[in-house]
């Protein structure tokens, strides 16, 4: 499997080294990741930075407990749209967009045409939301789904090793 760049570029074997220990802790040292990856600070820092300007690196956050901070429920919801014009995407993607709760947003193929991942603190404040969600664009059908437990939750994709060519 080929990963490269938006500039083209072909990520090698100590790239996916970086990107890998990034993914486990983006708060280390410069020296901590090139001691880990075989590279001295100066290389690995230039690593790190060309792979901060070709957008594979986003950003690097902090993920946070939700539950801690008072965002005990999780709601995967679906939604079915009757309208698949550009103006009703457009105006439904803003609408969402713009929701703090929904966490992940993606248009879907199969039966059902978008699915939002939500946190949120509890069933009134979910109720709220779905109102809202509702009213940002007619849609033909809505289905919410409550998690009862989180099993697995990792941010960290898997990194595909260099293919021989």
């Amino acid at each position: 499997m080929r990963c490269s760049s938006r500039t083209g570029r072909r990520l090698d074997a100590i790239d996916r080294k970086i990107l890998v220990v990034l993914q486990e802790d983006a708060s280390l040292s410069v020296a901590e990741i090139g001691e880990r990856v075989g590279l001295s600070s100066a290389p690995c820092w230039k690593r790190i930075q060309r792979l901060e300007a070709d957008s594979v690196i986003l950003r690097r956050v902090a993920p946070v407990d939700q539950n801690k901070i008072g965002l005990g429920l999780s709601v995967f919801v679906s939604a079915e749209s009757a309208d698949h014009s550009d103006a009703w995407l457009k105006r439904f993607a803003d609408a969402v967009r713009a929701m703090p709760e929904v966490m992940e947003f993606y248009r879907m193929a199969g039966d059902v045409d978008y699915m939002l991942r939500v946190v949120i603190p509890d069933m009134q404040s979910y109720d709220v939301f779905y109102k809202e969600l509702i009213h940002a664009a007619p849609l033909k059908n809505v289905t919410s789904r409550f998690a009862m437990e989180k099993i697995k939750s990792i941010t960290a994709l898997p990194i595909p090793p260099v293919a021989a060519d």
